[in-house]
């Protein structure tokens, strides 16, 4: 056997070429790129307790428009499981994506968050989740008269005192 055909090539060089760089520095960039997905893997941070809150404001506001994830997703420019994603907390908002929802939707970005500490107002409003519970603020909405409310309210109150 030559030794072109041992290494391979057909005019007697070998393939590999030897580093002039000194030893210490001949790894460093495979080091580096490495470290540099270690430390990418590191930066990604999954969704916590306020994206989930924040979703669920998002999917509050949204079902209250009567808009639809497709529709709202077609408006921000990204498709209806972004929407999901988002709502469900999974994926995290973004500033100025924050603020192109909050314009498709028709409320200031405050909307979204706890500013004046209402947040007993917004969780006593996220039950809306279920279309039964916007049923019964639809019907309750419908109704002028002040005294019926009331009074569905007394009676809504004592029957949920009587389940404790």
């Amino acid at each position: 056997m030559t030794n072109s055909s041992i290494h391979g090539n057909s005019n007697g060089y070998n393939k590999r070429i030897p580093s002039t760089r000194p030893l210490e520095f001949r790894n460093r960039s495979s080091e580096f790129k490495m470290n540099k997905s270690v430390a990418k893997k590191m930066k990604q941070r999954s969704a916590g307790k306020s994206d989930i809150e924040l979703g669920k404001r998002i999917r509050l506001r949204r079902v209250e428009q009567r808009v639809s994830q497709a529709e709202l997703g077609e408006q921000l420019g990204v498709s209806f499981q972004q929407v999901q994603k988002y709502e469900k907390g999974v994926n995290r908002v973004g500033a100025a994506r924050l603020q192109q929802i909050a314009t498709a939707l028709d409320v200031p970005v405050t909307f979204f968050y706890d500013g004046d500490n209402k947040a007993r107002e917004v969780e006593s409003l996220l039950f809306l989740d279920s279309a039964f519970s916007l049923r019964l603020l639809r019907a309750y909405s419908r109704i002028k008269d002040q005294g019926v409310q009331r009074q569905l309210v007394t009676l809504m109150e004592s029957i949920a005192a009587a389940e404790d």
